[in-house]
């Protein structure tokens, strides 16, 4: 790993997630602001993920020997220090001049696996040789989007290959971005020197010419959104075992698996493309219920303390994933701030598995959660056995 970047001071007082985003507001520009913290339309989904988590109910138990405990799991054949993931997010120069490079050195250093986004503002092979020489680092995997030229795919995914990325998550919730509010008001726009260079040499799809009547969206972009012939196609193309990410339905989850794909991320895009869907809590236990337990399950989507990776450990998820927390941390302190964030959550893991009288992962299951005649968990009345 390269000795770059982990010497930044974090600000005074900051000592949870939610002191990070904090912090971070008064750091970005609005342009900056808007883009990562914003989501869809009027942005329930994006408050319903984090409140979601927070209407569970934890069950302690005590006086258990919890004495060589740990947060290690298995996941793609891999032993992990501990099940949390930092989502792919991209132009992450936007928040500090070292962007995805800073990120990866601080979950190398943490131990945690890191997804690189297709529109990461650093090249991929920077990012991946940045981190690769180190034995304890976690997972590092390359999030795809589909281009409309599978050529300049094939190229990408080949590339993601020979840099020594693990595995290809393809992103398949957003054919079209959704309706960001706070983005438009704004009136966002990469500034100079930022932009998704792994796109670079792309060339511009092709124009297509409407017949009146014919809408630009349904006729002319969506030509050339994916389908599952596509996923089947890419599975073709590649080595690297494959994780769909944004399944939200347990009848696409199935199909997915019945293609071949490795694993899914349960996720609503953070509630940037539609919004009013379900949260990701609510969904997971859905999912690992027509799944079994043997298909790798991972949640993104409002994960803000230790609790909640607890939570959705209980609910069937194999590991979890936290997006904008992170690039608060990086905006607030580079690596530094993102190794702190990761560190709070793990520490409250570890707090939370004590208190809840679990010695390991394995022991997380329902019995975890609470719940009572007098609490709304309509939406858990499914098979919870964890997997």
């Amino acid at each position: 790993m390269t000795t770059v970047l982990l010497h930044e001071q974090i600000p005074d007082g900051v000592v949870s997630l939610a002191d990070h985003e904090a912090a971070a507001r008064s750091r970005l520009d609005a342009n900056a602001w808007a883009y990562f913290s914003g989501g869809a339309a009027d942005e329930i989904t994006l408050r319903a993920n984090q409140a979601a988590w927070q209407q569970h109910l934890l069950q302690p138990r005590v006086l258990r020997d919890l004495q060589g405990g740990h947060t290690r799991v298995s996941l793609l054949g891999r032993s992990l220090a501990h099940p949390i993931f930092l989502a792919p997010v991209a132009y992450q120069r936007l928040a500090h001049p070292d962007g995805e490079v800073a990120t990866a050195c601080a979950a190398s250093a943490q131990q945690a696996g890191m997804v690189l986004s297709t529109q990461a503002s650093v090249h991929l092979e920077t990012v991946a040789q940045a981190v690769g020489s180190d034995p304890d680092r976690g997972p590092l995997w390359f999030q795809l989007y589909m281009t409309h030229d599978r050529g300049f795919t094939r190229e990408l995914v080949q590339r993601a290959e020979r840099a020594g990325y693990e595995a290809l998550v393809v992103t398949v919730d957003a054919p079209v971005n959704g309706a960001r509010d706070r983005e438009r008001r704004a009136r966002f726009c990469l500034p100079p020197g930022v932009s998704a260079v792994n796109l670079a040499g792309l060339a511009p799809a092709p124009v297509v010419t409407l017949a009146p009547g014919q809408s630009a969206l349904f006729d002319g972009l969506l030509r050339t959104a994916i389908t599952w012939s596509d996923i089947e196609w890419l599975l073709a193309q590649t080595r690297l075992p494959m994780i769909l990410k944004g399944v939200l339905h347990p009848d696409d989850a199935l199909e997915a698996v019945q293609l071949g794909v490795a694993g899914l991320i349960v996720s609503n895009h953070g509630g940037r493309t539609l919004d009013t869907t379900p949260s990701t809590a609510a969904v997971l236990p859905r999912i690992r219920q027509a799944l079994g337990g043997e298909v790798p399950l991972l949640v993104d989507g409002g994960i803000r303390r230790g609790t909640d990776v607890l939570k959705a450990m209980a609910l069937g998820a194999n590991a979890v994933l936290v997006g904008r927390p992170y690039v608060y941390g990086l905006a607030n302190a580079g690596a530094s701030g993102v190794a702190h964030v990761l560190r709070l959550l793990r520490d409250e893991l570890e707090i939370a598995m004590v208190l809840c009288g679990c010695a390991t992962l394995a022991q997380v299951s329902k019995d975890s959660l609470f719940f009572s005649s007098n609490t709304n968990n309509s939406h858990l009345q499914y098979d919870l056995s964890n997997p």
